[in-house]
């Protein structure tokens, strides 16, 4: 008798385990008082660049989770990023969306949209591939955020 191979509840997905170098880096900004919002760029079973909403830290206009990602990540041939997922914690923004399709990144792991929704129809018009895993950890670092401080929030996705 053959053994069962596992399911995919005992098998954790790549995905899931990439997501947690974002999310990790979402807690990191969480505990510098910024916005919990992380990204990873990956090819190839790398993680090229992480980052963090730094906009309250530094003070910066674009420093998104995932501008910051692909700022760490440093100058890449375009074919590096042809090959690459970008993942979130959270929709990304018309901003950041831009920046995906500018490097031509055809795939987004996204870790939660329900307390945003981003440009992601923008994204999948443009024939990039979306995922959205609802991650119970990303959806309580932003509702908790959301509830401490709505104003920080409210300025980070231009609403004042």
């Amino acid at each position: 008798m053959r053994p069962v191979p596992p399911g995919p509840e005992d098998v954790p997905s790549v995905d899931r385990v990439l997501l947690e170098v974002a999310v990790e880096q979402a807690r990191l900004g969480r505990d510098e008082g910024g916005v919990p919002i992380g990204a990873a760029l990956v090819a190839d079973g790398r993680v090229l660049g992480a980052g963090r909403n730094r906009r309250v830290q530094d003070g910066s206009a674009i420093r998104h989770g995932e501008t910051d990602a692909l700022e760490a990540a440093g100058r890449l041939p375009a074919s590096v990023y042809r090959r690459a997922t970008m993942y979130t914690t959270l929709s990304p923004c018309d901003m950041c969306s831009g920046a995906i399709l500018l490097y031509e990144i055809p795939r987004v792991v996204i870790g939660e949209n329900r307390t945003f929704l981003g440009a992601e129809d923008l994204l999948r018009a443009r024939g990039v591939e979306v995922v959205v895993l609802d991650d119970p950890a990303c959806v309580d670092l932003m509702t908790d955020f959301i509830a401490r401080r709505p104003d920080v929030w409210r300025e980070d996705i231009g609403e004042e």
